[in-house]
């Protein structure tokens, strides 16, 4: 086990990786409107005598997520739309914050899913600022939710508008990314497109989409069906994704070269590695930091067992792949993490083929030096989105 003793990041529990993770994606929210810092300090002081239960865990969030909710359809009744959307917003992110450790997924966890879901449609239904719009990406005969975040009207001078292909990670949801700091995106005058990709959120949940290797099959659907919209600029759309989306994002942009730029937050190399060794850890019963439990692997595999999900990821390598991307790249990886170590952070970004590429390691000291920068997430916001500012601008 990792000692934290001096880290300098707020880790509620500092003996349990995951739900120090896990609270904190969800408190890193607060700024756009994902937690106010009360409820998440009365939901983490209800489980101090609990850690590693994941029942209790799940039972106290989806218990205020009730609470706020129901606070959100009194304000929706009495004609206060404005709050009534900021409860929901907040109910949805405390919900699906809870549901995420379930293994096996339980027929309650899925109706709370299904209830953080419509949580966050009916607060996108009363936001005017930024405008939200639930969408269906067409793929393959099926579809893929998304959620495309409009950018500001007033940065946009009568043309069409730059946008940010956003795609999920190993245990994250459209839903969780839109509080990773998306308004201040569509602020500068980005339009993102968040898509529960393959084996994330819904299409997981309830559409039977596993998780596949090839994700430039999803990302070029998502990039068409973007190119598709008058409103957005067919030649500026770039393509993102984080954490094991250190995996999804370069390797879409590395197939897909109509993407106008990539970020990788987060880095990946070979997943494939990742799991033999932490699996082997595991049967040597060693503690690891996990984000979530190690069945949620299998899962999201459509798999019954290790063996089987090795063999999928025998695909999930990205060496010979990403020497063929070409667009601008920027990676972003915490100094200190525990998941991915910077060492392959570093070879993946030596690897990459674009000219025009950069590497963001934040430090200690400064903050964000954990997986995704979950310690900071504003520094994160920060340094992308105003890459992306500067990559994507109009060109005379």
């Amino acid at each position: 086990m990792t000692n934290r003793k001096d880290d300098p990041a707020f880790l509620y529990f500092p003996e349990n990786y995951g739900w120090s993770m896990g609270l904190l994606i969800c408190l890193s929210g607060a700024p756009w409107g994902g937690a106010e810092i009360d409820e998440v300090n009365r939901v983490g002081r209800l489980l101090q005598d609990c850690v590693g239960d994941d029942d209790a865990w799940f039972a106290e969030w989806v218990r205020m997520g009730d609470k706020i909710e129901v606070r959100g359809r009194n304000a929706e009744r009495a004609g206060h739309k404005l709050t009534a959307a900021s409860c929901l917003l907040r109910a949805s992110h405390y919900y699906q914050t809870g549901e995420r450790f379930l293994q096996p997924k339980s027929e309650h966890g899925m109706q709370v899913y299904r209830n953080s879901v419509a949580a966050f449609r009916d607060a996108a239904a009363m936001m005017r600022h930024p405008r939200i719009e639930p969408v269906e990406v067409p793929y393959e005969g099926k579809s893929l939710p998304g959620l495309l975040v409009h950018p500001d009207p007033e940065t946009l001078s009568n043309r069409p508008a730059p946008a940010m292909i956003f795609f999920d990670g190993f245990d994250v949801t459209k839903e969780i990314q839109y509080f990773y700091g998306v308004p201040d995106l569509a602020a500068r005058g980005v339009a993102c497109l968040l898509v529960d990709g393959l084996g994330n959120g819904e299409s997981i949940r309830f559409r039977n989409l596993p998780l596949i290797a090839e994700t430039e099959r999803y990302a070029t659907a998502a990039y068409e069906y973007l190119a598709g919209r008058h409103e957005i600029d067919a030649k500026r759309i770039g393509v993102m994704a984080l954490s094991l989306g250190g995996y999804y994002a370069p390797r879409a942009a590395a197939f897909e070269q109509r993407f106008a730029c990539c970020i990788a937050w987060g880095a990946q190399w070979d997943y494939h590695e990742i799991w033999r060794k932490r699996f082997e850890d595991l049967e040597a019963g060693k503690v690891l930091s996990l984000s979530v439990p190690p069945e949620h692997l299998q899962w999201v595999l459509g798999v019954s067992n290790h063996a089987d999900a090795m063999k999928k990821l025998e695909g999930f390598r990205l060496d010979g792949i990403v020497q063929k991307m070409t667009c601008p790249f920027l990676m972003l990886h915490g100094a200190h993490d525990e998941q991915i170590p910077l060492a392959l952070a570093q070879k993946c970004f030596d690897a990459v083929g674009s000219k025009h590429k950069t590497m963001r390691i934040f430090s200690r000291e400064e903050g964000g030096h954990h997986h995704c920068q979950v310690d900071n997430m504003t520094i994160a916001v920060h340094t992308m989105w105003d890459w992306v500012a500067d990559v994507l601008k109009p060109r005379a």
